[in-house]
């Protein structure tokens, strides 16, 4: 009998145990955050993601009342830094900034991914999207695509293009592009989207196929030349450039879009803080104007949830597969 009344004295004890801790961690995730909360971004500096994702953390660190420290983290296409973001103590205090390249593309480029993109992070919401462009050296002896084919086809042994790093979205995008030309071109890596684009204006690569963000003033500024738009549709910042489509290569669509996401588990409640203050900082009118100088564009409301942006990822990744699969491009 004593030992029931002790059983039963331990089970009543654990569970008051368990309702008050449960209790705590709901009290400090309505509280969150107490402290500096650190972004994740898994790019150089000077990078387009790095460049959108500071805008934003200038704003949301004003509506949440807490610094957003930015820090770097950057290797393997963008899945170092990612990576880190999905194995942190799913607390609130560090969420990352990923793409169609960390967060899609990576999940069949690479042969073992870091990380499974759809299962291990919570899907914060969709942030801004930017029409990819593919932009040669101002020198480079092509106006349009067709002609851009032609003397790539007749001087494959020789050309050279530029990306943010093997595996992101920009070396995704003109191998891609590569295949669909018909065309084998030696590819040059840089640690992150600025130092690929410097390159490029100095003319020691002869094109990369980059965000609006990243190339839309360089563009503006005439010290490169734009050839197509790779999206399916033209960038309202962009006008005249016709799309790749438009010039002859039908169903080619390749777009860069990023999204706000913490480690799996986190709890619902600062899910929301952060996906709110997401938002507003989206709805900001300083924000948007810093991002239409770029060339970037927030998504609409109805593509805002985190119910949306965990749907979504899904179906890039399946998309991107396909693609990926089919062109016959991998990496180590």
């Amino acid at each position: 009998m004593e030992m029931q009344t002790l059983i039963t004295i331990k089970l009543i004890v654990s569970i008051a145990f368990a309702a008050a801790t449960a209790g705590v961690g709901a009290a400090e995730a309505q509280e969150w955050p107490t402290r500096p909360v650190t972004m994740v971004v898994p790019f150089a500096a000077g990078g387009p993601t790095d460049v959108v994702g500071r805008i934003f953390a200038g704003r949301v660190s004003e509506l949440l009342g807490k610094q957003i420290i930015v820090e770097n983290v950057v290797g393997a296409g963008g899945m170092t830094g990612s990576y880190r973001v999905a194995k942190a103590a799913p607390d609130g205090y560090q969420f990352g900034i990923g793409n169609v390249g960390t967060h899609a593309q990576n999940q069949s480029l690479y042969k073992n991914p870091l990380y499974n993109a759809a299962t291990d992070f919570a899907h914060v919401g969709l942030v801004f999207e930017a029409p990819i462009v593919l932009v040669t050296r101002m020198d480079f002896p092509a106006n349009n695509l067709q002609d851009f084919i032609a003397y790539t086809k007749a001087n494959q042994a020789k050309v050279q293009f530029g990306s943010a790093g093997a595996g992101s979205a920009t070396h995704l995008a003109c191998a891609l592009l590569n295949a669909a030309c018909g065309v084998k071109i030696t590819h040059v890596p840089y640690r992150g989207a600025g130092p690929a684009m410097q390159d490029l204006v100095a003319g020691r690569v002869d094109y990369e196929c980059h965000g609006t963000e990243i190339a839309l003033q360089q563009i503006e500024n005439k010290t490169i030349k734009a050839i197509a738009v790779l999206s399916a549709n033209r960038s309202p910042t962009l006008p005249e450039l016709r799309t790749v489509q438009e010039q002859g290569l039908m169903g080619f669509d390749a777009t860069v879009w990023s999204g706000f996401f913490l480690p799996k588990g986190a709890p619902a409640a600062i899910m929301q803080k952060l996906h709110d203050a997401t938002v507003t900082a989206m709805d900001t009118p300083a924000v948007q104007d810093r991002l239409k100088v770029l060339g970037a564009m927030v998504v609409v409301p109805e593509r805002r949830s985190s119910e949306y942006l965990e749907r979504f990822v899904e179906k890039e990744i399946e998309r991107w597969a396909g693609t990926i699969k089919a062109a016959g491009i991998s990496a180590d």
